[in-house]
């Protein structure tokens, strides 16, 4: 069975066939990263119009790079929710045309879900439960405990900004550029983790995230440090905060459930310090780390056309109603 697979909840246009939900023929990402650099962050209205002029020469260059026709698609998962409604407005009507031209089932997916599978994905395997699950990206933060394809049991959730929303917002404080996450890596590779004081927001309160206060207490250093202010120490003792926030709740619920495998995936998931602290952990409790490449950790359709494969037989059956919806909750009913 292949899966067409077509993503457009931000700023990233992407169309990917993928052959059982495990092996990706062909994963294309037009990014418009330049073209929101300018503004500092994402404009609705102008990823709306790049993901209209992108998806069409996109799906034909990806048929063509999995040597594929048409008539070997045998379904369409596309993004519905969460995310932009503009942009997610264009990969949808995508997919229903398509997917009404070639008589194939067409199945709405959650794009947050659908980062978990990208882990499985990565490492050519289907999905296996129960699971801790970890999304870290620029708009969530979510501890989950996974039982089946769509059965999620939210642990935990941040209470203001996501990771990535703070690495994008400390990079433009410190003029670093944009996107965060990345400039912020770089800057700090080779830094001292430890020369900064930065707290561990809600540390020792149970299962929730908080990382405005991180937020502010970088500005706070760097309005005090001035002209001694060393930039690479101060990016990797942010980095450290935010990897040991997570590590905590990671590791209280790893006590709690005792999974046995733990699945970090999302944008933030590319950090390497987040990286090694997780793995770190998950050695410390003698259970399997399962991370996406660094191509799956951005939003991508291999990921939307693997966790529509794994869940199809959820699909509504009037799915070429279905309307996109900014909010969508983990696990919830395709309400649209």
């Amino acid at each position: 069975m292949i899966t067409l697979g077509i993503e457009s909840s931000c700023d990233d246009t992407s169309v990917a066939l993928v052959r059982d939900g495990v092996e990706v023929l062909a994963s294309l990402v037009s990014s418009q990263i330049e073209i929101h650099r300018r503004f500092g962050g994402v404009v609705p209205e102008v990823a709306s119009r790049k993901h209209l002029e992108a998806i069409l020469p996109l799906l034909n260059e990806a048929m063509t790079a999995a040597r594929c026709e048409f008539k070997d698609i045998g379904q369409i998962a596309v993004t519905a929710g969460p995310g932009l409604l503009g942009p997610l407005l264009i990969g949808l009507s995508t997919a229903k045309a398509l997917a009404w031209q070639l008589k194939v089932p067409l199945i709405p997916v959650n794009h947050i879900e659908a980062h978990l599978t990208a882990s499985f994905l990565a490492a050519g395997r289907k999905p296996e439960f129960p699971y801790l699950g970890l999304i870290v990206s620029g708009g969530n933060s979510n501890l989950v405990y996974v039982t089946g394809p769509r059965q999620f049991k939210c642990l935990a959730q941040t209470l203001d900004d996501a990771p990535g929303e703070l690495f994008d917002k400390v990079a433009r404080h410190l003029n670093l550029g944009y996107p965060g996450g990345p400039v912020i890596q770089k800057t700090g590779e080779g830094g001292d983790p430890k020369r900064y004081r930065l707290p561990r927001p809600m540390a020792g309160k149970g299962y929730v995230f908080s990382f405005s206060g991180l937020k502010t207490a970088v500005m706070r250093i760097v309005e005090q440090e001035g002209d001694r202010l060393n930039m690479r120490d101060l990016c990797a003792s942010l980095q450290q905060a935010v990897a040991e926030s997570f590590a905590e709740k990671v590791e209280m619920a790893l006590n709690e459930t005792r999974a046995r495998k733990l699945v970090m995936a999302g944008g933030v998931a590319a950090n390497r310090p987040l990286r090694e602290k997780m793995q770190q952990l998950a050695d410390a409790h003698k259970a399997e780390l399962l991370l996406p490449t660094i191509h799956l950790c951005t939003d991508n359709a291999a990921m939307i056309a693997a966790h529509g494969y794994f869940t199809a037989d959820a699909a509504p059956a009037n799915s070429l109603e279905v309307n996109a919806v900014a909010s969508w909750e983990m696990g919830g009913p395709h309400n649209f």
